[in-house]
């Protein structure tokens, strides 16, 4: 009887309903078909205790922060800013947009919203300076995912909610590896700069660098204020992510890009996305609570010492699986899916928590940029109008690199942990 569910899940979503829906519906029929149905009583205690996380408050204060900065002005500060740092390289423009998802990164926390924003801004300057519209399009895609690894990040808020993992410890460990990614796609954009001649931005066109730099402040201030503020125990993340809310309202009254309609078309924007991941997460913690009757973590873990993988080998598995994973599904969804399935089996093989968590997001960022659901690739190619599949072969060099980047990061654990264990948020290895 069990492997009707799946087929039932299938007709749920090709009848076009909400995946959260398609989750809970189909966990519900699996408590029946596996005689479990008694325990569905204490199912919305469980759903509820997944929900009534106070890491999770900061979730939707992030969100906000990060919508009404998108919405206040801030773009065109920080590309000025990226140009007078970068643009008078070879290339210029394409490291500007690589640097300029850097700086956006300690903003939104978004990769999908720098995707959008710099589509619309990057690729057509980059399109009158002679750059190929499918190449533009391609680095902007493959740089936007450095935006959920750099603090502050919805997926990091979301994962140390899910493991009960410190959110200051996770936010520290993806600065490096955000970093580190951004000098991987900045030396792509190098090679292709040179074999296809890509041009410099001419000296009279470049912006002044210290008016540049001091109207660029105050955006740049907002990871600042995060960060210093979690750090330095002065803020917990959701007091740092409110704080964030009120600095991203002065930046957009600096730059005379807040309105009221933009206001309120940010909360509304913020309501629909914090609303669609609470959703998933109920609907998941029915799979999970079903999971844990059925003791599904342990059978994994059984699985994984009678094959003798290892730590190494395990992680190489997993990965290979949240690689997959990520090209089809959400990245809330095969977070609220997988980690809690897969991820106590690493910790027991003395894996990190804060390192496992910035591999996993890391890794299921890069589905955003991987056919066939690629969600930066689909925003991409709706704002630039460039083919969907053209887009995705062209940004395959960048998919290589950001995989080999993940590869680093398991094989060198300190990339990862070195600044939250200077801070003492990790015990020392």
């Amino acid at each position: 009887m069990i492997g009707l569910v799946p087929i039932a899940a299938a007709v749920f979503l090709a009848s076009g309903l909400a995946i959260a829906y398609v989750i809970g519906g189909a966990a519900v029929l699996a408590f029946f078909a596996t005689g479990n149905g008694r325990y569905l009583a204490i199912l919305p205690q469980q759903i509820f205790s997944k929900i009534d996380v106070f890491a999770l408050m900061a979730m939707p204060l992030f969100i906000l922060a990060g919508e009404l900065m998108n919405r206040g002005g801030v773009t065109t500060a920080l590309i000025n800013l990226s140009m007078a740092l970068v643009g008078r390289l070879r290339g210029g423009l394409g490291h500007v947009n690589i640097l300029t998802s850097v700086f956006f990164a300690g903003i939104s926390g978004s990769a999908v919203a720098d995707a959008a924003a710099l589509s619309n801004t990057l690729v057509p300057e980059m399109r009158k300076h002679g750059y190929g519209l499918t190449y533009a399009s391609a680095v902007t895609a493959a740089s936007s995912i450095i935006g959920p690894i750099v603090p502050p990040s919805i997926i990091l808020i979301f994962y140390g909610a899910l493991m009960g993992t410190s959110v200051t410890a996770l936010f520290l460990a993806g600065i490096v590896p955000g970093l580190v990614l951004a000098t991987a796609l900045i030396a792509v954009n190098g090679f292709f700069a040179v074999r296809q001649e890509h041009p410099r931005i001419e000296k009279e066109d470049m912006p002044p660098f210290l008016a540049t730099l001091a109207r660029s402040l105050p955006a740049l201030s907002l990871p600042v204020i995060i960060l210093g503020g979690i750090v330095f125990g002065w803020m917990t993340p959701t007091e740092a992510a409110a704080v964030a809310v009120f600095a991203a309202l002065a930046a957009g009254w600096f730059y005379g890009g807040l309105s009221l309609p933009s206001v309120l078309d940010g909360l509304r924007r913020t309501a629909m996305l914090s609303g669609s991941i609470f959703i998933i997460i109920c609907a998941v913690s029915a799979l999970g609570h079903l999971g844990a009757l059925e003791r599904v973590p342990e059978a994994i873990s059984d699985a994984v010492s009678a094959l003798g993988l290892g730590p190494t080998g395990y992680m190489l598995v997993m990965n290979v699986i949240f690689l997959l994973a990520g090209m089809v599904l959400d990245i809330p969804v095969a977070l609220a899916l997988l980690v809690p399935l897969l991820a106590p089996v690493a910790l027991e093989q003395g894996v990190d928590g804060v390192h496992l968590g910035i591999i996993l997001c890391f890794n299921l960022c890069i589905g955003l940029v991987s056919p066939p659901m690629g969600g930066c690739l689909l925003v991409v190619s709706a704002v630039t109008g460039v083919n969907y599949w053209r887009l995705a072969r062209a940004i395959l060099p960048f998919v290589v690199v950001q995989i080999a980047v993940l590869m680093l990061l398991i094989e060198i654990p300190e990339i990862s942990l070195a600044l939250p264990r200077a801070f003492g948020l990790v015990e020392g290895g």
